[in-house]
C-alpha cells in the first residue's frame, strides 16, 4: 500500500509503508538510545502515528534537521528495516546505487526524490498553508 504526507490538498508521495517505517526505524534505532520517540518525539511520535498539528511544524522541522545531520554518521548497511524484528532487510539488500554514500541519502521514495527533502517540503508547506500534516495511504 502506497503512503504518503499530505498537507490540505499537497500530495507527497513516499511510496510502500513498509519502507517508511525502515526510516523511522532507523531513525530510532540508532539515534534514539532510550527508545521509540524518546528523542524525536514529533515526528516518531505524533506524525508517525498519522498526524502532526500545525502548531508543532517549526519544531518537527528542527527534528527532521538534526536527524539529517546525525543519519550521516552511518553506513548504508547499517538501515534497520523493522526495528520490532531486528533479522528482516530490505528486499532489495545490499543492491544500492553508489550515490548512497550514508543513511542521510539512503531513503529514496518511489518517485526517485530523497525522503528527507520531500519530508522538509511537506513541512516548510504545511509551515507556510498553516496546516496539519498527516501520513495518508492510498
Amino acid at each position: 500500500m502506497a503512503v504518503g504526507f499530505k498537507v490540505k490538498y499537497y500530495w507527497y508521495p513516499i511510496g510502500h509503508g513498509d519502507f517508511l517505517h525502515s526510516f523511522f526505524s532507523t531513525v530510532s534505532y540508532h539515534l534514539e538510545p532510550n527508545g521509540w520517540g524518546t528523542k524525536y518525539p514529533l515526528l516518531l511520535n505524533k506524525l508517525y502515528n498519522g498526524k502532526l498539528e500545525y502548531k508543532y511544524i517549526k519544531d518537527a522541522i528542527k527534528e527532521i534537521d538534526e536527524i539529517q545531520e546525525s543519519l550521516k554518521n552511518y553506513s548504508p548497511s547499517q538501515v534497520i528495516w523493522d526495528i520490532e524484528d531486528l533479522s528482516k532487510t530490505p528486499p532489495w539488500g545490499d543492491n544500492i546505487s553508489d550515490e548512497i554514500t550514508d543513511l542521510s541519502n539512503y531513503f529514496v521514495t518511489s518517485d526517485g526524490e530523497d525522503l528527507i527533502t520531500i519530508l522538509k517540503k511537506a513541512l516548510n508547506k504545511a509551515l507556510k498553508v498553516k496546516s496539519d500534516i498527516e501520513i495518508e495511504s492510498i
